[in-house]
């Protein structure tokens, strides 16, 4: 008789579905674990032996034979250690085979016999409820379980025993609630930051539209500052988008506790990171920073002293909102709608632009030249505003407090973002929130300005020799601006701000 119990194998933050059967047959003492395991798969037969002894059983002394089907798909990760445990409880008769029926089942198992927490939770119970069945997890991932459905069944044991005992009836175990995260702290607050309005004004139409920005300006400038700053003024995350963002860091493991938020992602890696670190890989394809910066924001410090092959991978997600992981023995694709904002000093030492400043090297406008072609044109083409940040006087720094800060902003933001919502749902497009995920043949009908900025734009465009995607990226711009403004129309007001953006931008595409 085979006994069989239903998991799940990750692919990207894609669920699918697992078959685990356990046969006890006589022969031979022997426990076969196959089906494609990797490593940690592979070693989960010892823990499960540990496990059901803690808890009081002793495998027979006959031949266990372990399939995970099926067969040809790669099994890695530690969360097969429970339903290979419940198969073989269930074939040697501790729990009722039918109990098992209706559930998926993933945890680690301790050596003690409890069961520990394990990555991919709540795809899992998605994926569970989607089958029509209920979920079987650890208790430490039972908050974030709940989160897949109101009527899904969850059971989140602490041990095999206290899961014995439930279907048993001894121990009827409560159906766990769904938790979010309490708030580490209040935001940095754009009220103090002194000086640099017109960097809070880009910074404001960035976070309005979704756009990339790019902040060119000298140590001490406050371009990080403004960049921190960013998440207080961004909207919350609508409820579709708390799904897609919590799934990717639930496959990642880094949701604490169970417990989701509605802050939008705000991811700021270090110049040394690999480009796996960045768009994602390693030996299980696990996601990169592009992925956990989902819906959020993917801040870049000192932006050339990336590595250009790293840079150059995040071209390709900046354009399609997601990233494809090609393994020898799998492929895995993982979502990576983010807002880029990088920041960067003008040359190496920074100081190129302070007046009468000279490098003892070569000439200042070589210097930065050389400085600025790390970074590659097309990398540069994809960046929608680009403005330079001077330094801060010590006249800005005695001033006072500015009397506006993040909330007022936040609130000029959500308003913009509402009427993109509402413009797109109308258009039937109720994936796209911002004008920067708008896409091109819609770019026309939404954005197409007045007779004056058609002649503005025109003219522009071939002065600058605006290529065909910088081009859609100032109309992009424009409609925000024209958004926060309140207007229906694109006007030539609102397109030569945006140009006047992508000016400093072609300079440095120029250098590179």
């Amino acid at each position: 008789m085979v006994t069989r119990v239903a998991t799940v194998a990750f692919e990207g933050i894609e669920a699918r579905a697992v078959d685990v059967q356990v046969q006890v047959t006589p022969g031979g003492v022997n426990f076969i674990l196959v089906g494609l395991p990797d490593k940690a798969v592979g070693e989960s037969k010892e823990r499960v032996r540990a496990a059901l002894i803690a808890s009081g059983l002793a495998l027979p002394a006959k031949r266990i034979t372990v399939n995970l089907a099926p067969a040809d798909l790669p099994k890695e990760g530690s969360h097969y250690d429970l339903p290979i445990a419940l198969a073989v409880m269930a074939a040697i008769g501790a729990i009722p085979a039918d109990a098992l029926a209706g559930y998926t089942v993933l945890g680690e198992l301790a050596l003690d016999g409890s069961i520990t927490a394990v990555a991919g939770v709540l795809p899992a119970a998605i994926a569970a409820y989607g089958r029509g069945q209920g979920l079987i997890c650890p208790h430490a991932c039972g908050p974030e379980a709940a989160w897949a459905a109101a009527d899904i069944d969850i059971l989140a044991p602490r041990s095999l025993i206290q899961l014995a005992n439930h279907f048993k009836g001894t121990q009827v175990m409560a159906r766990p609630e769904p938790a979010v995260a309490r708030p580490s702290g209040p935001l940095p607050d754009l009220a103090d930051i002194k000086g640099q309005e017109s960097a809070k004004r880009v910074l404001e139409i960035a976070a309005a539209g979704g756009h990339n920005l790019l902040m060119n300006g000298p140590p001490g400038a406050g371009k990080s500052m403004l960049a921190s700053r960013l998440p207080s003024i961004l909207p919350p995350l609508s409820p579709r988008e708390l799904l897609e963002v919590s799934m990717v860091l639930s496959v990642a493991g880094h949701l604490a506790d169970g417990a989701l938020t509605d802050r939008r992602p705000f991811r700021a890696p270090h110049h040394s990171a690999s480009m796996a670190a960045l768009v994602g890989g390693g030996l299980q394809a696990k996601p990169g920073e592009v992925s956990l910066a989902h819906h959020g924001v993917l801040f870049l410090d000192e932006l050339p002293e990336f590595q250009a092959q790293a840079l150059d991978a995040l071209r390709q997600p900046m354009e399609t909102g997601d990233v494809l992981i090609s393994r020898a023995n799998h492929r895995v694709v993982y979502p990576a709608r983010f807002q880029l904002v990088a920041a960067m000093n003008p040359c190496r030492c920074g100081k190129a632009t302070e007046p009468g400043f000279a490098c003892r090297r070569q000439q200042n406008e070589r210097c930065m030249a050389q400085y600025q072609s790390r970074i590659s044109g097309p990398m540069l083409d994809r960046i929608d505003i680009a403005i330079d940040v001077p330094a801060v006087t010590a006249a800005d720094l005695i001033l006072p407090a500015a009397s506006e800060g993040s909330a007022e902003v936040a609130a000029r933001v959500a308003a913009a973002r509402r009427l993109q919502t509402a413009r797109f749902e109308a258009l039937g497009l109720s994936g796209i929130g911002t004008n920067a995920g708008c896409p091109v043949p819609v770019l026309d009908e939404i954005a197409r300005p007045d007779n004056a900025g058609l002649a503005l734009l025109r003219e522009a465009a071939d002065a600058m020799r605006l290529t065909a995607r910088a081009y859609h990226r100032v109309l992009k711009v424009a409609r925000t601006l024209a958004d926060l403004d309140g207007d229906a129309k694109v006007g030539r007001i609102h397109l030569a701000e945006a140009l006047s953006y992508r000016a400093r931008g072609d300079q440095v595409a120029q250098a590179a």
